[in-house]
């Protein structure tokens, strides 16, 4: 399925509208497929960022009592950042640029993850890995 993952990571930069970058990464912060235009570097960073952010956001939600976790959306000058559950063990990844309709966006992601989630799960890694 990895190839597969970087086929519709592609095809999910090239189709929606203001889209920079997206990845799939496992909730314990690695890379598991990039888009192209995202250098092994800057995709392990992005990873590492996404599950930082999604693991604050869990708890945050754990301690008042907000519920699951559905996205996690950052806002700065110039993009924005998005991060949502996407199967069993991952997240999906999504760096917009200032001008992207966050809405669609969101829309865009939840369709994907809907579509292929089944297929994005992230086993945990195991001591010593």
């Amino acid at each position: 399925m990895p190839g597969e993952l970087y086929w519709l990571l592609d095809d999910f930069v090239t189709s929606v509208a203001d889209v920079s970058h997206a990845l799939i990464l496992s909730n314990d912060g690695l890379k598991v497929a990039s888009s192209r235009g995202l250098s092994k570097e800057d995709a392990d960073h992005l990873a590492a960022v996404a599950s930082g952010f999604q693991s604050l956001a869990k708890g945050t939600s754990l301690q008042f009592g907000g519920g699951a976790v559905r996205q996690t959306m950052v806002e700065m000058d110039s993009a924005f950042l998005f991060v949502t559950a996407a199967g069993q063990g991952s997240c999906l990844c999504v760096m917009t640029t200032g001008a992207a309709d966050v809405g669609l966006i969101a829309y865009e992601m939840a369709r994907l993850v809907g579509r292929v989630g089944q297929h994005l799960a992230t086993e945990p890694r195991k001591a010593g890995q």
